[in-house]
């Protein structure tokens, strides 16, 4: 019997979906879901043109020899179809703050900085915002510094830009021309009240929104299998993680 899909399953197996027709992915080095979403978009595509992964810090998995440099590179000449970004804080314009909570300088809560994320939400055609945790404190009406942000005024060259949002409760569309964010779907067990109460910027959605699928058993095996064994070179302490509830469910 095939035990239920795990939430962070369901996560990686929405993300390879969002990566369907991607030629190249490149997945930052603290990036244990996406990478994961990435190889099993490869692993589904095997024996077609397979999805290029390179993540950031890998040795079996990155094609890059000059680290971020070559990441850049390629972004600017239009060799990187799909990228990810997260936040410390992500508003409904999707606007992405990597700096601090509070007015800059004088932040009262410090995170790593912007670093490439400006330039790659400008030319990368495909970026998916993704944080795990979804509450009013990082889903937030506006945010108080705009790292990179989500839309530009017009004339202004962009091929890149957000296509979508993913968090551990929905799965969010981006609309460049409303713009704002669509409800795409909700993952089991959530509610679009709970949804509400949890995002600080308004959303469309429908009023029974649709339930974010969850994968087959044949993916399933995929995913439990091969991809959890590739994984583990790049992020040994999330495969073990994943791989501790995974015996803990099969006894529950």
């Amino acid at each position: 019997m095939t035990l239920a899909p795990l939430p962070r399953e369901i996560l990686i197996c929405t993300i390879a979906r969002l990566l369907d027709g991607v030629r190249h992915v490149a997945v930052g080095a603290s990036s244990p879901m996406p990478a994961a979403g990435a190889m099993l978009r490869r692993a589904l595509d095997e024996g077609q043109a397979q999805v290029r992964l390179s993540i950031l810090g890998s040795v079996a998995h990155n094609f890059f020899t000059n680290g971020s440099a070559e990441l850049f590179d390629s972004a600017g000449q239009g060799r990187l179809d799909a990228f990810f970004l997260g936040g410390g804080q992500i508003d409904g314009q999707a606007n992405v703050n990597l700096v601090g909570v509070g007015d800059y300088p004088q932040t009262s809560v410090r995170w790593p900085g912007s670093f490439g994320s400006a330039y790659l939400y400008f030319t990368v055609p495909r970026v998916i915002l993704f944080r795990e945790e979804h509450t009013p404190r990082v889903m937030v009406e506006k945010v108080d510094f705009i790292s990179a942000p989500g839309i530009s005024p017009p004339g202004v060259y962009r091929p890149g830009g957000p296509v979508a949002l993913l968090t551990s409760k929905a799965l969010f569309r981006f609309e460049r021309d409303r713009p704002g964010f669509v409800l795409e779907s909700l993952h089991p067990r959530h509610s679009l009240d709970e949804l509400r109460a949890a995002t600080g910027f308004a959303f469309a959605h429908d009023e029974d929104p649709p339930v974010t699928p969850a994968p087959d058993a044949a993916t399933l095996a995929l995913l439990r299998g091969r991809v959890l064994d590739e994984l583990e070179e790049t992020y040994p302490a999330f495969a073990a993680d994943w791989r501790r509830e995974l015996a803990a469910h099969s006894l529950a």
